[in-house]
């Protein structure tokens, strides 16, 4: 295989693992945002669901408050009671003690329906804590995962920069340039194989005497269409290695 089209066949693999690499790598901060994201919506839960029990019970001392304040009042009626003298005054009377009454029993069925509630709201608080705690324990671990990753990423970025420094320096000058034209015109993909009669990438048919020299891989050729550097792997046909030395 032509040394130069060798090159250009690893450079291309280098700036693909590079280009993958950098997005990835860009890709991170998103991705912890929705782990971040997710864990802050399971502490929401649990703070919606504690602020509803702390607005339950301040309802009930409030009820509480009102029972004791109306069964006041409602002692100081019967007590008064006894020194009525008039039957319109008694009448009167034994209606506010009867609205008292009620009074003091619709507080205490609401004081019941909110101890009810609450118990529902604490079950929910319990769900949801465990919920929490499931969550902080695999948003820790995916975590784990992402910085491992974006480690790993970082290293390949690292020696793909460096490998290609090398390659670039062992390539044809005007061959190097037909590639980064190239690149730049067909986001970053400037080598394609051709197969079967066609170019794998834009999917046109290339001349016969054309794939004929492609299939050759002595020269450095371009597709007539897409201009993308062509090489024939044929079926079983890998790249030769390319020295570093």
């Amino acid at each position: 295989m032509n040394p130069d089209l060798n090159r250009l066949i690893r450079l291309q693999q280098l700036e693909t693992a590079a280009e993958d690499a950098r997005r990835k790598i860009a890709d991170h901060p998103a991705r912890t945002r929705l782990l971040d994201a997710r864990l802050q919506s399971a502490r929401d839960l649990v703070d919606a669901a504690k602020a509803r029990l702390a607005a339950a019970q301040e309802r009930r001392r409030m009820e509480e408050k009102e029972v004791v304040t109306v069964q006041a009042r409602l002692a100081k009626y019967k007590d008064q009671l006894l020194e009525l003298k008039t039957n319109r005054e008694y009448q009167t009377m034994l209606h506010e003690i009867e609205t008292a009454q009620n009074d003091i029993r619709g507080r205490e069925d609401r004081v019941l329906e909110i101890m009810m509630e609450s118990d529902e709201v604490n079950a929910e608080i319990k769900r949801n804590e465990a919920a929490l705690k499931a969550a902080e324990r695999e948003t820790a671990s995916e975590r784990a995962v992402l910085d491992a990753e974006l480690a790993t990423l970082q290293t390949v970025f690292e020696k793909t920069r460096d490998e290609r420094t090398q390659l670039v320096a062992q390539i044809d000058r005007g061959v190097l340039n037909i590639f980064e034209t190239t690149a730049k015109g067909r986001k970053g993909v400037a080598v394609a194989e051709a197969r079967n009669g066609l170019c794998t990438i834009c999917h046109v048919r290339l001349r016969p005497q054309v794939f004929n020299e492609v299939t050759k891989n002595e020269s450095i050729i371009q597709c007539d269409s897409c201009r993308r550097i062509l090489y024939f792997a044929g079926t079983s046909e890998a790249p030769t290695p390319v020295s570093q030395g």
